[in-house]
Order: C-alpha cells, then structure tokens, then sequence
C-alpha cells in the first residue's frame, strides 16, 4: 500500500508493481502530486515563457498544457499498465496492517508514506482575511496581479517572483532575513537580489509583516520595520512542513511533534516505538510471518529530508530496492538543491553555515564567471562560483554557483563529492572550450595546491 501518490509515491507504486508485487496507491487529489501540476512544471514553463519573451497569455497557455490541464488521467493509466490499483480517496491507518480508504478497509504487508508536504500560513493579523494565494494558485490560475506582494525570499518566492516581474506586475518580497537564500552561500543570494532589483523587485530584507488589512481599494501592510506596502494579492511562500496529520500514524506507534517530518533510517524505514523484541514497525507479526519482509516506509517531503523532487525520486528508489529485500541506504552527501531563476543558483553539499554548524574547516575557492569566455559569448556576466573542501579529509564536500545554465554545468560536482572523488583527478579534467564549466579549474587547482 502506497499512502499519497506524489513523486515518490508514484514511482514507489510502478517500481513495486513492475517487480510483481501487488500494489495499490491511495490518493485524495490528483495522481503525480504537486511536481507536475502546482510546482516544478508549470514554475519552470513560466520561468522559460518570460525568458523567451511570450506573452501572458501564451505563457500561461503553454503552461497548462504541461500540466495536462490539471488531469491526471494519464498517470491513472501509466500506473494501471503496470498494474497499479489506483484508490482516489483519503487513506487512513486504522491498526496494523489496515488502512482505511473513504470507508472501506485494505490490509497490507509493507507500506510506503510519501504524503508529500503543505504550505506552512504565518500567523499574521489579518492575513486569513485577505486575497492570498500559496504556489498552488499562483502555479495554475490566470491572473496577472497589478500589485503582488511575496512572503518569503527562499526558492520558490524567489522564483515566483521573478515571473511575475518579467509579465508586469510590481513585486515586492518581504523576507525577515537580512538576505535572501538564508541556507545557502550569502554570495547566491546576493547575485539573485541583484538580478531581481534590476528587474524592479522591491525587497524588503530584514522586515517581516506585522498586520495586514483591507482597504477600499487594496491591501495594506504594515511591516515590522515601519514600513508599509500596497499590494492586490498576496502570494504566502514561507516554506512547507510535513503533511502528517489525519493519516493515523499513532496506530503505528509514531509520535511526531507539529510540524515535524516522518523520521526515517538509512533505508527509509520509518522508526517507530515497536518495543523490544519487535520484529518490524507497524505491521503485526503474522502478516509478516506470511510475507517474510513486511514495514513501514517513507519518502518524499513528508520525511523532512528530501525536500526536492529529485530527492523525493532518489528516496523512492531507496524505498524499492530495501521493500525488494535488496538492501540500500540513501546517501544525502550530493543532493542539488536549485532555484531555476536566470541567472540558476545551483548549490549541493556542505553550505557554510551547515559547516559551521558542524564544525567542519572548510577551504573554499570562488571564480567570477566574468572571467570565462563562455561570459562574453552570452554577454551575460552575472555570476560566480564556489568550491568548498574539507581540510582535514582533504576532499570537496560542498558547492554553490549562480550562473546561466549552473544546473547542468555543475553536476559533474555532485559526481565528485559522492565518488570522492581525488582532486588531483578533478584537477586533470579537461574542459570544453568555451563553456561555463571551465570555471571551476581555476578553483580546483586552488584547493589542490592548499591542500
């Protein structure tokens, strides 16, 4: 049994069932989840319309075609080709070993959690009374707000931002942070705040809301700095939190604090109170005395790891393999994380702040993409990039680039720090010419010689 049927979900459900075991996939919306109906696509297909200079109205066409109109018929069918049970409904636990669809009770062996994640709603004066849109709305809708004020500067404000800049609305970013991209290298957010200003964002860094209310005409808000911003919409991106409640996850012993994600082992088996002597959590004895394996699994944003779809897919394959007996343990070191804005932010790793966290020496090296030729062929120069080495392992453990195309160019990065790859390996790789990628030698050779 697959409960929610996003990324993960979906993958976990037609890997499993390709393999011949018996699977159904419990979803109360549509099948495929937020990726390709509320987030990656149609974020990505406006992002390349206003990039190409389309119209709104093409743009927003084009981007409902790459969501298929918010139908997941075709998913409903790829699935059943692979034999897939597809059980549109809300699923919950009611004793081990049974869940319960809308009414009607299924037993099952193994089960895999991938319920995804929600918008988390700050708890501003006034906000649940005004015209607010979370990336739901602002992802399929389409209106072209006059006035659109963001709350968030992180990935997908940042992004959403941008697109509605570059269609004509005045944007505002409000972000309690001092600088956008708080988890990530301050360079990158930097470069980005930049790029976004030139494109007549209004960031308000540092501020956050303190109360919103309705005019006439308009909303007001009142920031916590002083200051105060008009807006006609306002577009709450201040990040997401596990979707957990309401699955009956106490019947599996699972206690979690509000907000928290489904804690997981390296296998992505979910750690449950089972008591000494248990065999497996959450799945009684006989069932798995029958099934000779049998538990209780997870993946996607509702572990609270992966946070990104690319991650939610990495967990999935984790899920199948171990469900198959096939033991693997994920391995978190390489995960990209990237905010698909032009110029791309591309980071994966160890950021600075999580080294400094961890205690960790970093040696780090930087190269302004103004010096690549690549630079002058684009006439584009926006950009830099970071490389970021353990002293004492002497190896790369982290990264960070902002720069056209980053998100290709980097990835043979997430290769290196995976594989450990020596940087007297990395040091011999030989480039095209002129490319983007040329830019991290420089910074490698660095990091040798340092070493």
């Amino acid at each position: 049994m697959v409960l929610g049927g996003g990324t993960a979900g979906e993958l976990v459900a037609s890997g499993l069932a390709q393999a011949g075991r018996d699977v159904a996939l419990v979803e109360n919306r549509l099948v495929g989840g937020e990726s390709p109906y509320f987030a990656d696509l149609p974020s990505k297909s406006l992002l390349l319309s206003a990039r190409r200079g389309e119209t709104w109205e093409l743009a927003t066409a084009r981007r409902d075609e790459v969501t298929a109109h918010l139908d997941d018929d075709g998913a409903v069918a790829r699935l059943a080709e692979d034999g897939v049970t597809v059980l549109h409904g809300w699923g919950k636990i009611v004793g081990p070993g049974v869940i319960e669809v809308d009414g009607v009770e299924h037993g099952f062996t193994d089960l895999v959690i991938s319920t995804g994640s929600q918008p988390r709603i700050p708890d501003v004066d006034g906000l649940a009374e005004a015209p607010t849109w979370t990336s739901d709305e602002a992802l399929s809708v389409p209106d072209l707000p006059r006035r659109l004020v963001v709350l968030g500067g992180g990935p997908v404000g940042c992004e959403l931002a941008q697109v509605y800049a570059a269609y004509g609305s005045q944007v505002a970013i409000i972000e309690s942070a001092g600088r956008l991209l708080t988890a990530e290298a301050p360079f990158t957010g930097e470069i980005l705040a930049d790029a976004l200003r030139r494109m007549g964002v209004d960031l308000r860094l540092g501020a956050e809301v303190a109360r919103v209310e309705r005019t006439d005409l308009a909303l007001r808000l009142w920031l916590s700095d002083g200051g105060t911003l008009e807006a006609d919409r306002i577009l709450i991106a201040a990040g997401r939190r596990p979707r957990t409640e309401g699955l009956g996850l106490e019947e599996l012993g699972v206690a979690l604090l509000p907000g928290s994600g489904l804690p997981v082992d390296e296998t992505c088996q979910v750690a449950a109170a089972t008591g000494e002597g248990a065999l497996l959590p959450g799945v009684a004895p006989e069932a798995q005395a029958v099934s000779g394996q049998g538990g209780i699994w997870a993946a996607g944003d509702v572990t609270g790891v992966a946070r990104t779809t690319h991650a939610a897919r990495y967990q999935a394959r984790v899920v199948i393999s171990n469900v198959l007996g096939k033991r693997r343990e994920a391995d978190y070191r390489a995960v990209p994380r990237v905010v698909y804005t032009t110029p791309t932010v591309y980071s994966v790793g160890v950021s600075p702040r999580q080294a400094e966290e961890l205690g960790i020496e970093l040696l780090v090296a930087g190269y302004d993409l103004a010096s690549t030729a690549r630079a002058a062929v684009e006439a584009d120069d926006r950009g830099r990039v970071e490389l970021y080495a353990d002293r004492s392992g002497g190896l790369l453990i982290g990264a960070a680039a902002v720069g056209l195309y980053a998100e290709e160019w980097m990835s043979e990065i997430a290769l290196a720090i995976r594989a450990e790859t020596p940087l007297s390996v990395l040091t011999d790789v030989v480039h095209a010419f002129p490319t983007y990628g040329e830019s991290i030698e420089a910074p490698l050779r660095e990091l040798a010689e340092r070493l």
